[in-house]
């Protein structure tokens, strides 16, 4: 497993050992022994999966609030996103900047996204799978997002059409007016 650090502090691409010969391969997907002997002491508690049928579809700028923020481990399974980290910690000297990497069923990539981040991908190809692993259950009390297309983030999406959105991506709100609690240098 090798592990790149990138220009948001905490935010790191994990790039899992692959093993293959004429039958096929075979990696591990996730190491709590691994993580913690790089620095990494995270506690997963659950799993979860998405699936988008069409090219653009777009999810995010998600994350939840204190108390229930979540770290993320992202990766896509099938097919192939444009996977983007945002820090949204107040005080933070990376605040408003945004981080993204193509993950794909190909390059086995993932991406590990702290607490006081929000996160989003855009499909870069039909039929998608993304999984990723989160350290708080999920609150709905505590949902929150930014606007996809905040001019103040200016996310680069990789792909120049109307992006597929649900009503609350939508509905988001930029990162001045959005629901935020988060605190550079408060442990996230």
């Amino acid at each position: 497993m090798k592990i790149v650090e990138t220009s948001l502090p905490g935010v790191k691409v994990i790039e899992p050992s692959v093993f293959g010969d004429h039958r096929g391969w075979f990696m591990e997907t996730h190491s709590d022994t691994n993580l913690r002997e790089a620095g990494i002491d995270i506690n997963f508690v659950q799993d979860n999966q998405s699936y988008s049928a069409a090219k653009g579809t777009l999810r995010g700028l998600h994350y939840q609030l204190n108390p229930k923020a979540q770290t993320k481990l992202v990766r896509c399974t099938r097919g192939t996103i444009f996977d983007v980290a945002v820090d949204i910690r107040k005080g933070s000297p990376t605040y408003g900047e945004w981080y993204g990497i193509e993950l794909s069923a190909e390059n086995k990539k993932q991406l590990l996204i702290p607490r006081g981040f929000a996160h989003g991908f855009m499909t870069i190809t039909e039929d998608v799978e993304v999984q990723y692993k989160v350290d708080n259950d999920y609150a709905p009390e505590c949902d929150s997002g930014i606007l996809w297309n905040d001019s103040t983030i200016g996310v680069k999406w990789p792909i120049d059409i109307e992006p597929i959105l649900s009503e609350k991506d939508k509905n988001a709100l930029t990162l001045d007016k959005a629901k935020n609690n988060f605190v550079y240098g408060d442990g996230e």
